[in-house]
């Protein structure tokens, strides 16, 4: 069975970016993947500094997410947009776990071979699009294959129901499209490999 990291790059409690990577977990499941839902607020971790993993190593939050990671055939992130790209803690949090930390670790191994797919909510017109350029950039550097189908939500603070779904119909849509993309490629790569 495919297996899916779901999680947003927000650790605020009333997260929109939150919901959106709760619905994507529900839709997932529905599409046939095991799927683990993260909160990244259960990972803090310090702003990565080149001279505290010298120090110390990776914090063991980090070493708990790159297992994570490893564990997992691809993964969705809800990203929220800030100034147009993504939040420091994505940012940060990615940056942690692409760091190796044991001997002979291959190069990025939390992301080799990984498939992901993207999406984000926003209380503007563009529903985070502008954020997701740079996410998508940042993941095909480091070697994960992100689908192309994504998911924008505007008007974000009133665009989940009482039930956490998607009241209209479009992102509702996008959302169902980029997950099946995401569960299709996933089990397509883990089958060839």
């Amino acid at each position: 069975m495919t297996k899916l990291l779901m999680f947003a790059g927000s650790a605020r409690k009333a997260s929109t970016n939150k919901q959106l990577a709760a619905l994507a977990a529900r839709t997932a499941q529905e599409a046939g993947a095991e799927v683990t839902l993260i909160d990244p607020a259960d990972f803090d971790m310090p702003i990565y500094n080149g001279d505290i993993e010298a120090d110390t190593g990776l914090p063991e939050n980090a070493k708990r997410l790159k297992q994570l990671f490893v564990e997992h055939d691809g993964f969705f992130i809800a990203s929220p947009e800030y100034n147009g790209s993504i939040s420091a803690l994505l940012k940060n949090t990615l940056d942690w776990i692409s760091r190796p930390h044991t001997e002979n670790e291959l190069s990025l191994w939390a992301f080799q071979g990984k498939v992901a797919a993207i999406g984000s909510v926003s209380p503007g017109a563009l529903g985070g699009l502008l954020g997701l350029v740079p996410l998508r950039m940042m993941l095909g550097n480091i070697g994960v294959t992100v689908v192309p189908a994504q998911v924008a939500v505007s008007n974000g603070f009133n665009a989940f129901d009482e039930n956490g779904a998607l009241g209209a119909d479009i992102p509702a849509g996008m959302l169902k499209t980029t997950i099946a993309q995401l569960v299709k490629t996933t089990a397509a790569l883990k089958h060839n490999t």
